[in-house]
């Protein structure tokens, strides 16, 4: 799994773009993130919701798992740019969905093709990544991507008091056409060249799970995922249905709690290249993630800084594990392993699953705040995968 050296200006060119890239479609993508279940909730009621979401992502699983041999025949940067118009479709779907059949066919199409763009930008930027550099590049462009969804939530909650739920997958539809230009005019640099490993995905996934680093990284990502579930379908639904939060304050509250992945992924990147490596920041990560369920467990006030600061204090602890998670897994595979980078990024769907299952589960006996306590302490399972970890340093 050896990088493939390129031109430092080509690459650094090419990256520039890409970063760019990232960050207009991170805004496409966050604009209907924090605002999907409330839309959704509209039609049917909080256990149908979960299973919506169950079965977007079961469907994200399988697309995933073929994407491989997509990409190995038809070449990367096709598909990204057929994923784009599949992508901008679903959002224009959603933007008309007036009905419970429409809004669940438009949120099938919307959830895999989401996830399977980001697919094809990781390969993208990790064609021209090197491994001394791997957690400065991929954190640099983690950070453009949060940027992006810093400035989404006020502006989807302001979108929302202009024209209801429908003017913010509108608006996210029209975002990628500029996308889709940079990558039209500039192909000649982004094209694929690289000789794409022929593995088989049964292979692949053997190898994963027989191979403890890349085993204890997934799994890594599996809980982060889980927790992004929970983060991005219920605590929207608690804070305002439960709560009573107005959107206005909340589009400001999640715009005020992704700072934290602009202020500490580049440095904690910079730290796990030079100095401490991966396992320590993910220690600290997981912990603060597990402490900051439990305070949304705990806490019932509707007070705006505090609120604001639990939130704030949360994602300082997902950024750590965010960070960490693409800096160790980038380091161990280059682009040419698209099979073991399309099987990493199952992580994100099946968080997906089994968040909303087991909110299914929990809901049928105990008030939403109990999702939370659950996913503190699954969230210390993560200490152990850690430790599974041998560290790049």
């Amino acid at each position: 799994m050896l990088k493939k050296k390129k031109d430092n200006t080509t690459s650094s060119v090419s990256l520039i773009i890409l970063y760019f890239s990232g960050l207009i479609l991170a805004i496409s993508s966050a604009l209907p993130a924090y605002i999907q279940s409330n839309f959704l909730n509209k039609f049917v009621g909080l256990q149908t919701l979960s299973l919506f979401f169950i079965s977007a992502n079961i469907l994200t699983v399988f697309f995933i798992i073929l994407f491989p041999d997509l990409i190995k025949k038809l070449k990367n940067f096709f598909l990204t740019k057929a994923i784009l118009v599949i992508y901008a479709a679903s959002l224009f779907g959603l933007s008309m969905a007036n009905d419970p059949v429409s809004a669940l066919i438009s949120t099938i199409f919307f959830t895999v093709s989401s996830n399977l763009i980001w697919i094809n930008m990781d390969v993208l930027v990790e064609n021209f990544s090197k491994n001394s550099s791997t957690g400065k590049t991929r954190t640099i462009y983690f950070t453009f991507i949060n940027l992006g969804w810093i400035f989404a939530p006020a502006l989807s909650s302001y979108l929302i008091n202009l024209g209801d739920y429908q003017l913010p997958f509108l608006v996210a539809a029209f975002l990628t056409i500029p996308v889709f230009l940079i990558f039209f005019y500039q192909s000649s640099r982004l094209e694929d060249s690289v000789a794409y490993s022929k593995e088989k995905i049964t292979t692949v996934i053997k190898k994963t799970w027989g191979n403890k680093n890349l085993r204890g990284i997934f799994f890594v990502a599996l809980l982060l995922q889980l927790f992004y579930s929970t983060a991005v379908v219920y605590i929207p639904i608690y804070l305002h249905q439960t709560i009573g939060i107005d959107w206005g304050s909340l589009g400001l509250m999640f715009s005020i709690m992704l700072i934290p992945f602009i202020i500490f992924e580049i440095p904690a990147g910079i730290i796990a290249d030079k100095y401490l490596g991966e396992k320590e920041i993910l220690f600290l990560g997981f912990a603060i993630l597990a402490i900051s369920l439990l305070c949304f467990f705990l806490i019932k006030t509707d007070g705006f800084l505090i609120w604001a600061s639990i939130l704030f204090f949360s994602r300082i602890g997902a950024s750590l594990v965010e960070a960490m998670r693409e800096t160790y897994f980038f380091k161990i595979v280059d682009a040419k392993d698209v099979g073991y980078i399309n099987i990493f990024r199952t992580a994100a769907p099946l968080g997906y699953i089994i968040g909303p299952g087991l909110a299914i589960l929990i809901l049928a006996f105990l008030p939403l705040n109990y999702l939370f306590l659950i996913m503190a302490i699954i969230m210390l399972s993560g200490f152990g995968f850690v430790s599974s970890l041998k560290d790049t340093k």
